[in-house]
């Protein structure tokens, strides 16, 4: 193939002319006022986590509920845990969401759902609701560390 000819073609670059001649860095008003809106909404944190801890007893009791469980019947526990492993550190409380991402592994590891011992489901949903109620908001408390770690170690075991 010597003497082979061929041409190298360079595409414009159109990306300035669409995005501008340069971008801004964020503007610090911009990030003061974000900051502003999230101090004030925090003030509803409290009662969004009391909404969401509700939605899960509910799902819990309704579990409970059946004479027959399947893992599928774990699904709206599985659906407000997930909620609560996004949101609780968004609610000031990284405790729950420790807690809430135990339960998540429980009951959905690698995405196939199984049959999760009733006692420790149960163990979960009450630390959740046990945190949120007395204001345990991070694992720096000795009893929201050391319910986290025994949940985690239990969870741990099961999967072995």
């Amino acid at each position: 193939m010597s003497g082979a000819k061929y041409q190298v073609i360079t595409p414009p670059n159109t990306l300035k002319a669409k995005v501008g001649a340069s971008l801004k860095l964020l503007d610090g008003n911009a990030v003061a006022r974000a900051e502003e809106a999230l101090a004030a909404m925090s003030q509803e944190f409290e009662a969004w986590i009391e909404d969401d801890v509700g939605r899960l007893t509910v799902a819990w009791e309704v579990y409970i509920a059946l004479t027959q469980r399947t893992p599928d019947d774990l699904g709206g526990i599985f659906s407000v845990a997930h909620d609560l492993k996004g949101l609780g550190a968004t609610y000031n409380f990284p405790l729950v969401t420790r807690l809430a991402g135990s339960l998540c592994k429980l009951i959905e590891p690698d995405g196939q759902r199984r049959d999760a011992p009733v006692t420790l489901v149960g163990a979960h949903v009450d630390a959740i609701r046990a945190a949120v109620r007395d204001k345990i908001k991070t694992d720096s408390h000795p009893v929201g560390r050391v319910l986290a770690e025994e949940l985690e170690a239990r969870v741990g075991a099961l999967a072995g």
